[in-house]
């Protein structure tokens, strides 16, 4: 069994399975963040190994790691990756590579509270360059079924209800 079949498969159980168990579709993904020092940060998921967050040196960090703003990019294009190959496996498709390039624009007068300046991207593009002997048809139908399904892509383009709480000494002081 080739890996595309195999991944074929093993992703056409999880839809079986959820199809037969609506409530197995509600997935609830988690994350902690410290401060280790200055800028830095470790974020730890599950129990992998903690990722290490930081800004540029000119912005006041170590450079130890990608900035927030640049996982955020990270997280579309993996999830886009991840997604051509899930939807690449269930339509028969063999892809011989997928890479895309991402670009976020930023204005940081923003991010330093200037009012009317969106402190966050204002412009997220990107490329998908894909190698693969199937047929411009195909490849352009798996794209768009890809650029439909992918969670961090639509996670990005609609709103999304965000609230948090803030605690001091335990004690919760705000919500936001």
């Amino acid at each position: 069994m080739t890996a595309n079949a195999a991944l074929a498969t093993s992703i056409q159980a999880a839809v079986d399975h959820v199809k037969e168990n609506p409530s197995a579709a509600m997935a609830t993904f988690k994350a902690k963040v410290m401060q280790d020092k200055g800028l830095q940060c470790s974020a730890f998921v599950r129990k992998h190994p903690a990722i290490i967050v930081d800004e540029p040196a000119s912005l006041g960090g170590n450079d130890a790691g990608p900035s927030p703003v640049e996982y955020l990019l990270v997280s579309l294009g993996a999830c886009q990756e991840i997604l051509y190959q899930i939807t690449a496996s269930m339509m028969g498709i063999e892809l011989d590579s997928v890479t895309v390039y991402l670009k976020g624009n930023l204005d940081l007068r923003g991010f330093m509270g200037e009012e009317g300046i969106p402190p966050g991207y204002q412009q997220i593009t990107f490329e998908t360059r894909i190698e693969s002997q199937a047929d411009a048809k195909a490849i352009e139908a798996l794209v768009h079924t890809v650029e439909a399904n992918c969670p961090t892509m639509d996670t990005l383009r609609r709103p999304v209800n965000i609230q948090g709480k803030a605690f001091l000494n335990n004690e919760q002081i705000a919500t936001v």
